[in-house]
C-alpha cells in the first residue's frame, strides 16, 4: 500500500514539473486599446447631412456632413447688401482723375515729338522744359485729387471696415459648418443621424485608427530596469482555448510613475503592490479588437 502511495505521488509530482517547464509564463499582462477620437460639430444647427457608419473607413480631410447654414447665408447677404449702400453714397473721384490723365498722355506724347525734333534741331531745351513742367503740374493735381476725395469718402469708408470683418467671420462660420474628418481611421460609434440638432462640440461620431493597437501592461519595479523604448517584444493573443497566437510588437511608452495593480489585471494578493504602466504598439492584421486581453514576452 505504502508502495503503491508513493508511486501516485511520483507521477503527481513528474506531472506538475513537467507542465511547468512547458508552458512558459509572461512577462507582462494587459488589454489592446487604440487611440480614439471624438469628433464633435463646431457650429450648431440642424445636421442636414451626415454619412457616417459603424464600421466604415474615412480618410483624413475626407467631407462627411453639413450643418445648416441658411441663416449665416442670409446673414452675409444683408452685410453685403450694406455695403453697396455704403458705396453708392460716396463721391466718386474718376470723372476728374480721367481728364486729368488724357492731359498728361497727350503731354507724354509731345515731349516724345519734341525730343525727336530736338535730335533734328528744329525745337529748343526751353521747349522740352516746358512740357516736364506740365507733366509735373498734372502729377500733383492727380494726387491732389486722389487725397481731396480720399478725405470727403473718409467718413462713409469707415463704416465699411467692421461689415468687411463680420463677413470674414460668417465665410469662417459656414465653413466650419462643413464637416470635415480629421484623421484616417475606423468608426466605433455614431451619436448623431442627418436631421437631428447638434450643438457646437455635440460629439457626433468616435473614430480610431485601428491599423494598429496599443496593448497596454503592466510591469513591476524589478522589471522596469531592463525595459526601453522602441524595444521588440513578443505578444500573445488567444488562438484558441488552448494555444496562443504570437505575434511583434514595440514599446511605445513606458510610465514615469507608479500605480496600484487595475482591479481587473490581476489577483487580490497582487492587488496591493505597484506596477508601472508600459504600452505596446502592434499592427493590426483584423485579429486584433479593443478591449482584446493580451500578454507580453520581454525576452532574454
Amino acid at each position: 500500500m505504502k508502495i503503491l502511495n508513493f508511486t501516485f505521488i511520483s507521477f503527481v509530482v513528474l506531472g506538475i514539473i513537467s507542465c511547468t517547464n512547458g508552458d512558459q509564463k509572461s512577462d507582462a499582462y494587459g488589454n489592446f486599446e487604440a487611440n480614439e477620437l471624438i469628433v464633435s460639430s463646431e457650429m450648431p444647427g440642424k445636421i442636414l447631412q451626415l454619412d457616417v457608419e459603424e464600421g466604415i473607413q474615412l480618410k483624413q480631410g475626407q467631407l462627411v456632413g453639413l450643418v445648416d447654414t441658411v441663416l449665416l447665408q442670409k446673414q452675409k447677404n444683408v452685410i453685403a447688401a450694406t455695403i453697396r449702400s455704403i458705396d453708392s453714397k460716396t463721391q466718386s473721384q474718376a470723372p476728374e482723375i480721367e481728364v486729368l490723365t488724357e492731359q498728361r498722355s497727350y503731354l507724354l506724347t509731345e515731349k516724345k515729338r519734341v525730343i525727336k525734333l530736338i535730335e533734328g534741331n528744329a525745337a529748343t531745351q526751353k521747349q522740352l522744359d516746358d512740357l516736364e513742367s506740365q507733366i509735373t503740374v498734372i502729377d500733383k493735381k492727380i494726387t491732389a485729387t486722389k487725397v481731396k476725395y480720399y478725405e470727403l469718402n473718409k467718413g462713409v469708408l469707415s463704416q465699411k471696415s467692421p461689415l468687411y470683418e463680420q463677413l470674414k467671420q460668417l465665410e469662417e462660420q459656414i465653413n466650419k459648418s462643413k464637416l470635415i474628418n480629421p484623421v484616417d481611421g475606423q468608426i466605433l460609434s455614431v451619436y448623431k443621424r442627418t436631421g437631428e440638432v447638434t450643438g457646437a462640440g455635440m460629439p457626433l461620431y468616435k473614430i480610431a485608427d485601428m491599423s494598429s493597437l496599443n496593448l497596454k501592461a503592466y510591469i513591476t519595479g524589478a522589471q522596469i530596469p531592463h525595459i526601453k523604448l522602441n524595444q521588440k517584444v513578443e505578444v500573445l493573443i488567444d488562438e484558441d482555448e488552448k494555444t496562443n497566437r504570437k505575434l511583434e510588437g514595440e514599446v511605445i511608452w513606458i510610465s514615469s510613475k507608479a500605480e496600484f495593480t487595475p482591479k481587473t489585471i490581476q489577483t487580490k494578493e497582487e492587488r496591493v503592490s505597484q506596477v508601472y504602466a508600459i504600452k505596446v504598439k502592434v499592427n493590426n492584421d483584423g485579429s486584433l479588437k479593443i478591449g482584446m486581453p493580451g500578454e507580453v514576452r520581454f525576452g532574454k
